[in-house]
C-alpha cells in the first residue's frame, strides 16, 4: 500500500463505509450527498488516512494525502470537467419543455415511422429528448402524446407508454450529457465524445428489447385506453384504429428543424471533435471546430440556439425564470456526483485502488465485473440510477484503472447497472405507473420494473461481449 497505510484495514474501512452508506441513504433522513461525504471520511478514518494533509515522497515525488484534501480535490476534479455541461444541459431541457418543442419531436416521428410503428416512435422520441432532459420530467411532457395516440389508435396506453418510458430512462441512465454519465464520465477521466458514441451503440438493443416486451405482452396484458374524460380504464382488446391517430393539433408548436436543432447542434459538433481529434487534425480550420466540439463549449452553444430560437416567444423573464428553474434542479445532480467523485479520491490517494485489483486479479472473478455489481446493487438498493452509477464509479475507478482495465468499458458497467429494477424507491418508477393510471403494486412490478430489468439484462449480455473486445 502507498505510503505505509494497511490494505486490510482500508478495504474494512471500505465495507464498512459502503454498509454505512446503504444504510444512510435507505433506512435515514440523510441526504445522498451528505451520506456520500459522510461514506468517504469514514472511509479514510477507518482505513487510517491521515486526519491531516501529510506530505510523502514517494520515488522522488511529494504527495500530500489527507482526509479532507481527498474529498475537495476529487469533488472539484469532478465536477470541474462536467458541472457546466450540467447546468447548461438543465437549461436546454426546461426550454425544450416550455416551448412545446419536445412534443414536435414526438410528432415528428410519429408521422415519420407512419402506421404501426407508434411503440418505435415514441420509445426513439424519448431515446433522443432524454439526452438533455432527466426522463421523468420528460415522461411527464410527452405521456400525453401516448394518451393521445392511445385515444385515436385505440392501442393501450400501457404499451405506448412504457415504450416512452424506456427509451427515454435508457439514454437518461446511458448517453451524456445527461449527468449522471457526465458524472462517471469525470470520474473515470475518459472523452465524453466517445462515450456518447459507444452509449448510443449499446443503447439501441436496450430499447429494442423493451419496445418488443412492450408490445407483444404489456400491450395485450394491460389493455387500457383512456376514456372521453381523460381517464385510463380497462376495456375491451380491440384492432387499432390509424384513420384518425395522425391529426393531433400542432399549433403553436415550433417546427421539427427549429426543435431539433439545440439538440443536434452540440451532438455534431461533439461528434467532429471526436472524429478530428482521433485522426490527428486538429490544425488550421479544424482546430477551431475541434475547440466548438469540447463538451462544453458545444452544449453551450445548442442552449444558446435553443434561447434564441424556441425562447424567441417568450419575454426576457419568462425565459429567465424557465431556466433558473431547469437550474434548481441540476444542483442536488451536481453534488451527487462531486461527492461519488469525492468517495473516489480517498479510494485513489490511499492506494486502495492498487491494493484490490492485485487481489482480483488472482481470483476468477472478471474485474469488469465489479462496477457492474456495485452499481446494480446500489440501484436495487436506494433506488436512484444516478446515485447508484456515481458510487460505482467512484468506488470501481480506481481499481479498475490500477488494474489496466478498459475505463470505457468499466464507465459502461457503471451505466448498466443503474437500470436494474427500478421499484418502489425509484421516483421513476411512480412517475411512469401513476401517469399511466396504474396503481396496484403487481401491476407496477410487471409493468415497470420488468422492463427496466429487461434493459439491464441485455446491457449485461452487451458488456460481457464487448469485454471480449475492449481490455
Amino acid at each position: 500500500m502507498a505510503y505505509g497505510l494497511d490494505g486490510q484495514r482500508m478495504l474494512i474501512g471500505l465495507f464498512i463505509g459502503i454498509a454505512i452508506l446503504i444504510l444512510l441513504v435507505l433506512k435515514t433522513k440523510v441526504q445522498a450527498f451528505l451520506a456520500l461525504i459522510m461514506t468517504t471520511v469514514i472511509v479514510g478514518v477507518i482505513g487510517g488516512m491521515p486526519l491531516l494533509n501529510t506530505t510523502y515522497t514517494v520515488d522522488g515525488v511529494d504527495k500530500t494525502i489527507g482526509i479532507v484534501n481527498s474529498i475537495t480535490s476529487g469533488f472539484g476534479g469532478t465536477l470541474g470537467s462536467i458541472g457546466i455541461i450540467i447546468g447548461f444541459g438543465v437549461m436546454m431541457g426546461q426550454i425544450f419543455e416550455v416551448s412545446g418543442a419536445a412534443k414536435r419531436m414526438a410528432y415528428t416521428f410519429l408521422k415519420l415511422f407512419g402506421k404501426g410503428k407508434e411503440e418505435e416512435a415514441l420509445a426513439i422520441t424519448g431515446f433522443l429528448v432524454s439526452i438533455p432532459i432527466f426522463c421523468d420530467s420528460g415522461f411527464v411532457v410527452l405521456s400525453p402524446i401516448a394518451k393521445a395516440l392511445s385515444q385515436t389508435t385505440k392501442k393501450s396506453v400501457i404499451g405506448l407508454g412504457v415504450a416512452l418510458a424506456a427509451g427515454l430512462v435508457i439514454t437518461h441512465s446511458l448517453v451524456p450529457p445527461t449527468p449522471g454519465p457526465l458524472g462517471v464520465c469525470g470520474i473515470f477521466g475518459i472523452d465524453v465524445g466517445k462515450f456518447i458514441l459507444l452509449s448510443l451503440v449499446l443503447a439501441l438493443p436496450m430499447t429494442i428489447a423493451c419496445i418488443f416486451y412492450a408490445r407483444k405482452f404489456l400491450s395485450k396484458k394491460f389493455y387500457r385506453i383512456p376514456d372521453e374524460n381523460g381517464n385510463i380504464v380497462d376495456a375491451e382488446y380491440r384492432e387499432p384504429d390509424y384513420e384518425a391517430a395522425f391529426q393531433m393539433d400542432m399549433e403553436g408548436v415550433p417546427g421539427a428543424l427549429m426543435s431539433f436543432m439545440p439538440l443536434i447542434l452540440p451532438i455534431v459538433l461533439i461528434l467532429i471533435n471526436t472524429v478530428f481529434s482521433a485522426l490527428g487534425l486538429t490544425t488550421g480550420v479544424m482546430q477551431i471546430l475541434v475547440f466548438l466540439g469540447q463538451p462544453i463549449v458545444a452544449v453551450g452553444l445548442g442552449l444558446l440556439c435553443a434561447i434564441f430560437t424556441l425562447g424567441k416567444p417568450f419575454d426576457r423573464n419568462t425565459l429567465l425564470q424557465e431556466m433558473e428553474k431547469g437550474m434548481a434542479s441540476a444542483g442536488i445532480i451536481m453534488l451527487v456526483t462531486g461527492g461519488g467523485g469525492a468517495l473516489g479520491q480517498i479510494i485513489k490517494d490511499s492506494g486502495l485502488g492498487a491494493y484490490m485489483a492485485g487481489g482480483l486479479a488472482e481470483t476468477a472473478i472478471p474485474i469488469i465485473v465489479l462496477p457492474l455489481i456495485i452499481s446494480t446493487a446500489m440501484r436495487f438498493i436506494q433506488g436512484s440510477g444516478t446515485v447508484a452509477m456515481t458510487t460505482a464509479a467512484g468506488i470501481s475507478a480506481p481499481i479498475l484503472i490500477a488494474a489496466g482495465a478498459n475505463p470505457f468499458l468499466g464507465a459502461v458497467a457503471c451505466c448498466v447497472g443503474s437500470l436494474f429494477f427500478g421499484y418502489f424507491n425509484d421516483s421513476y418508477f411512480w412517475v411512469v405507473n401513476r401517469t399511466l393510471g396504474v396503481s396496484e403494486a403487481k401491476e407496477q412490478l410487471t409493468i415497470w420494473s420488468v422492463t427496466s430489468t429487461i434493459a439491464w439484462a441485455v446491457g449485461v449480455v452487451e458488456i460481457i461481449i464487448l469485454s471480449f473486445f475492449m481490455h
